[in-house]
């Protein structure tokens, strides 16, 4: 009864060295296999490397992928695939840059007409007045504006053909639109045995056309700066700019690195600046207020011509200032 007691009263400590007792010979027997183990390999000159029992598996699990829904599509049927590849837009395939090694003998653009160009030597301050096919009026275009699809690459004068020009690009083509279009020659006619014909008057050759009587009747002088205008006179101005203005030449003025206005060349006192009190090598400042050193407010006071019942024209004039009032009635 006394050691079932004790056995009661210590079992936990009798349990603890009883597994150290076995873990002691269990280390004593392994220690003793691996001595002769490395003894056995020392004596035969070879190395012993001990491999472990077993190697540890690591579970490897392959991402999931939505790909074979997105490739088959099976809740849309008519679009189809989803990572399907766009066909390529023809609009952003790159066009070939047009050639610009002779532009002064670039084709003419065809349903393009120029009515008004005035050049500077900053490209940016060129203007001019083009009607693109379709258009019902000309509008003021700069370089880098749109007509008809194509945009305006360059405002000036084509000394090759002697008129200003204006040329514009579209895709792969570059053409240019003239103010004065050189009409081609005709050829001479056989000689024939013929009565000898009476002189012709003189043609004249250069310089701007003479106006159309129909359109100096309704212009009426008061004074050297005043005039009245009938109201078709305008209406007929901005349809054929072209004809009455031709080989008016209007060139921005600049003075200190700034533009102060537009020189203008070429103006008789019988064509159409003329009959309105301009004169040649007039330099025009204002109209009805808007700078036309401006670009942008020469285009505004263009726009409003139609419409406009009286005209202020101030000029500087071989120095000096001078207004002309233009009554439109």
């Amino acid at each position: 009864m006394a050691i079932d007691a004790l056995l009661k009263r210590y079992f936990l400590g009798v349990v603890l060295v009883l597994v150290a007792i076995a873990a002691y010979f269990q280390a004593a027997g392994a220690t003793q296999l691996v001595g002769s183990a490395i003894g056995a390999a020392s004596a035969s000159g070879t190395s012993l490397i001990v491999a472990p029992p077993y190697k540890l598996a690591v579970p490897t699990r392959e991402p999931k992928s939505g790909m074979p829904i997105i490739e088959r599509n099976p809740f849309d049927s008519v679009t189809g695939p989803l990572n399907a590849v766009p066909p390529p837009d023809p609009a952003l395939t790159p066009v070939a840059a047009p050639d610009t090694s002779d532009p002064l003998a670039s084709p003419p653009c065809e349903g393009m007409q120029v009515l008004i160009v005035t050049e500077s030597t900053d490209p940016l301050w060129s203007v001019a007045a083009l009607q693109g096919p379709g258009e019902p009026h000309p509008r003021m275009r700069r370089v880098g504006d749109e007509i008809a699809g194509k945009k305006v690459a360059f405002i000036g004068f084509n000394p090759r053909e002697n008129t200003p020009a204006v040329w514009i690009e579209g895709g792969s083509v570059l053409c240019q639109a003239m103010l004065f279009r050189t009409q081609p020659a005709v050829p001479a006619a056989p000689a024939a045995p013929v009565a000898a014909a009476p002189p012709e008057p003189p043609k004249h050759t250069g310089g701007p056309p003479a106006l159309d009587p129909s359109i100096a009747s309704k212009i009426h002088k008061v004074s050297d700066t005043e005039f009245n205008i009938d109201r078709s006179v305008v209406d007929q101005i901005l349809e054929n700019q072209a004809e009455l203005m031709k080989s008016a030449r209007i060139v921005p003025e600049q003075k200190d690195g700034k533009v102060v206005g537009v020189r203008m060349f070429g103006i008789r006192p019988d064509t159409l600046l003329g009959s309105l009190g301009l004169q040649n090598g007039d330099r025009l400042e204002t109209l009805n207020g808007f700078n036309m050193a401006s670009p942008e407010k020469a285009l505004e006071a263009y726009a409003r011509l139609r419409t406009a019942s009286s005209l202020n024209v101030k000029v500087n004039r071989r120095g000096a200032p001078v207004s002309i009032d233009l009554h439109i009635k």
